[in-house]
């Protein structure tokens, strides 16, 4: 079971119903895929381009827009097992983390490759969702296991490049 908390603070596009519905049900079948046993916490903030250039130059030290910014609450190790017991709980769930997308930048990498503005916005949440459960993309190998199972997790959503 997770609580999220989803909150649009921009103005530059509509966020419809049918994005925050699929923005969750993508954060529960990766937390179903990635078998995980407990009660989490995730934060989802939609902003604008410069919001998510703000908190890009504040937090990475990068001055530039970019598309989706994961702020993971836990430590994992190389095979992504938590390595810390010393964790944040609220309540009974356990903090996983907070997922900021820049629905602008989604909206134009989503006419870029082809594909509709809601696939874009699944594609960055489980993408997030996977680096805030240990996932990397340092070296091919890395990147290769995540990019292959993002993939997964959204055809088993029925969220593919030329459908949803």
């Amino acid at each position: 079971m997770a609580e999220i908390i989803l909150e649009n603070n921009q103005d530059k596009l509509p966020i419809e119903d049918e994005i925050t519905e699929t923005i969750e049900r993508v954060i529960m079948k990766t937390l179903d895929c990635e078998n995980c046993d407990f009660s989490a916490e995730i934060s989802v903030t939609i902003v604008d381009a410069d919001e998510i250039r703000r908190i890009n130059r504040e937090t990475r030290n990068i001055d530039a827009v970019t598309d989706v910014l994961s702020f993971p609450m836990l430590e994992f190790d190389e095979n992504r097992k938590m390595i810390t017991d010393d964790y944040d709980l609220d309540g009974d769930n356990l903090m996983l983390g907070d997922i900021v997308i820049c629905a602008e930048r989604a909206k134009s990498q989503a006419e870029e490759y082809g594909h509709s503005f809601l696939r874009e916005m699944a594609f960055l949440t489980v993408h997030s969702m996977l680096h805030l459960l240990g996932y990397d993309h340092m070296d091919e190998e890395q990147e290769r296991e995540m990019f292959d199972r993002q993939e997964e997790i959204l055809n088993l959503l029925k969220i593919t490049r030329g459908g949803v």
